[in-house]
């Protein structure tokens, strides 16, 4: 049996499904003036479709409107605070911020469409301190090295804020 002889609710085809929707609100985001992306979570045993999110930059004015983001907040909306048993379909590899916030929902998986490469050929998002060629290569960096001046100033009793959560949650 081939790839594209898997039967309807086989892995590779429920893949390409979702990655397809994802495709889909992109475009459909691009034909609204819109950018780009769209991301489709899929509750991993069941396969229902728990949320479908495209980009919302330029709708919103919010940078942090990423097709990801939104779809992590209208699941954490719902009661949501994990993505453990999820799967996540994206139009394209994950920006870093976007990708934090996976790591940090902590899905079962990640399904991209189009790597980093191809989405650079043909889209730039980027600014003053990043471009899509470049951003990822900002994190391996020293914060004084960065794009993004950053400067430490430590308060007195600087750790106290954590301290206090680690206490509070018994640790």
């Amino acid at each position: 049996m081939t790839r594209d002889e898997q039967p309807s609710n086989g892995p590779v085809r429920d893949d390409t499904r979702h990655v397809q929707r994802a495709w889909e609100l992109a475009m459909e985001n691009v034909a609204e003036g819109g950018r780009p992306f769209g991301c489709v979570v899929v509750q991993a045993e069941s396969r229902e479709v728990l949320a479908e999110a495209r980009n919302q930059v330029v709708q919103t004015g919010d940078k942090s409107a990423h097709a990801e983001i939104v779809a992590i907040r209208e699941l954490a909306a719902e009661g949501r605070d994990t993505l453990e048993d999820c799967d996540v379909y994206v139009t394209a590899y994950p920006c870093p911020m976007c990708l934090g916030a996976l790591y940090y929902a902590a899905p079962r998986r990640l399904v991209f469409g189009a790597t980093r490469a191809q989405e650079d050929e043909h889209y730039e998002d980027g600014n003053r301190l990043f471009r899509l060629a470049t951003f990822y290569d900002e994190f391996a960096k020293a914060p004084e090295d960065r794009a993004l001046r950053a400067e430490h100033v430590e308060p007195p009793d600087a750790t106290r804020p954590f301290r206090e959560h680690g206490a509070r949650d018994g640790r």
